[in-house]
């Protein structure tokens, strides 16, 4: 089978669940998902296997009064494949049952028919009816955090074989014509088998061991995706863990501090459901802040027209007397950066974060050097609501009071109250 055809079986590796190691990005998917799986896998395996060749079979039969009769059939292709019912259920504990039944194959070739001295050849139909594939699937992953997936069993009945021979010697073909159905019936229930274990345990593994398990999201950062345990199916749903962890693009280090415990409740009702941990969002917080990548600057270009109190000395004046005598007239540069690592909070209904950062002021000299003016910290606690629709991610974001204090000042002590007019 192409490797296309076996996408109904490679929903396999898409979630897995931990032992001992928490996740930072966590999925699952329901017996509703698997269902809707099963219907496009199906309808990719309809598309895909008439292209498939089989191979050819070979025999010979003893015929009363003439003595064994050589045979062959080649060049099979399948002319049509009907898919009636097919499910997908999960097996507790170990991972897929793929099941179908009530199958139907149409199929069309060559045969040539040898004896000394008689030799035939033409083409032939054949149709399979009844047919039943039952195949367990083993899911798992590996050192690198990569899914694997095993053939646990394999097992093919077909009901009815019905063969058609066209051809000068008629009356001798019908001879032997049932044993060849009954050749090709316990040829094909083989073939069938041995077909998806390779396909399984070979393509499609080798395909699983290729798939990245990393992401660069910018030259700062870097998501590790990789599963941190084996997938785990229950009765009802397929779940899996992935280590969700940013990292440091330059210089990869531990995070600074663990997973915390990551679970949600069943909802049989949606196909797929994701759980994102707080340690998704903190060691992004984490490798930024290290990298200093959170750190930006603030002139006078970048304040909006409309607010009055300008970023140079002479705005400032009033609120800090010293900058008449130090510094007059000069213009003013912001550097903003976090105070600490950004720590976001999970509860059942709300994001919250209460970011902490130092604004540090410069005064702009005659020779574009900078000079310090002072060092004020701000916090704001930020809190949203976020829901989820089939199309899209929404919510309301609420911004908490800003609070200012003075950490430190080359200009003599003065209040920060007025600095709300500014950042308002």
């Amino acid at each position: 089978m192409r490797r296309e055809s076996l996408l109904v079986l490679g929903i396999c590796w898409f979630l897995s669940s931990s032992e001992g190691v928490n996740p930072g990005f966590a999925g699952r998917i329901t017996k509703k998902g698997l269902d809707y799986a099963c219907q496009e896998g199906v309808a990719t395996l309809q598309k895909d296997l008439p292209a498939i060749t089989l191979p050819e079979f070979s025999g010979s039969y003893r015929v009363k009064m003439i003595g064994n009769v050589n045979y062959r059939f080649y060049s099979l292709n399948i002319r049509r494949f009907e898919l009636f019912h097919s499910t997908i259920e999960p097996m507790p504990g170990q991972g897929l049952r793929v099941s179908v039944s009530n199958a139907l194959a149409e199929m069309t070739g060559h045969w040539e028919l040898k004896k000394r001295w008689l030799k035939d050849d033409g083409s032939f139909e054949l149709k399979l009816d009844g047919i039943s594939i039952s195949v367990g699937l083993k899911l798992g992953s590996d050192d690198t955090g990569r899914p694997t997936v095993t053939t646990l069993d394999c097992n093919t009945h077909i009901s009815n074989v019905d063969i058609d021979i066209s051809g000068k010697w008629e009356w001798l073909y019908n001879l032997f014509e049932r044993k060849i159905e009954s050749s090709f019936k316990a040829v094909m229930e083989s073939k069938i088998c041995e077909m998806v274990r390779i396909s399984v345990n070979s393509k499609l593994q080798s395909h699983l061991q290729s798939l990245p398990i990393t992401a660069n999201i910018d030259h700062t950062s870097s998501i590790d995706y990789s599963l941190v345990g084996p997938p785990v199916a229950t009765s009802q749903c397929v779940d899996l863990d992935l280590k969700g962890e940013f990292f440091s693009t330059a210089h990869r280090s531990p995070a600074p501090f663990p997973a915390p415990p990551l679970s949600f409740p069943l909802d049989p009702n949606r196909m797929v459901q994701f759980g994102i941990s707080t340690y998704f969002f903190n060691t992004a917080g984490d490798v930024y802040y290290k990298s200093g990548s959170l750190t930006f600057w603030i002139v006078d270009e970048m304040v909006p027209p409309e607010v009055k109190i300008r970023l140079n000395t002479s705005s400032f004046q009033p609120f800090i007397p010293q900058l008449k005598k130090l510094y007059p007239n000069m213009a003013m540069k912001l550097k903003v950066s976090p105070s600490s690592v950004p720590s976001l909070s999970i509860s059942p209904e709300t994001l919250s974060l209460t970011p902490s950062v130092d604004i540090q002021a410069f005064a702009v000299l005659p020779d574009s050097s900078l000079a310090p003016l002072f060092v004020i910290g701000a916090t704001s606690p930020v809190s949203a609501k976020i829901d989820v629709n089939s199309t899209r991610i929404f919510g309301n974001l609420k911004l908490g009071r800003l609070k200012f204090s003075l950490k430190h000042s080359d200009v003599g002590f003065f209040t920060v109250r007025w600095m709300g007019f500014f950042f308002a």
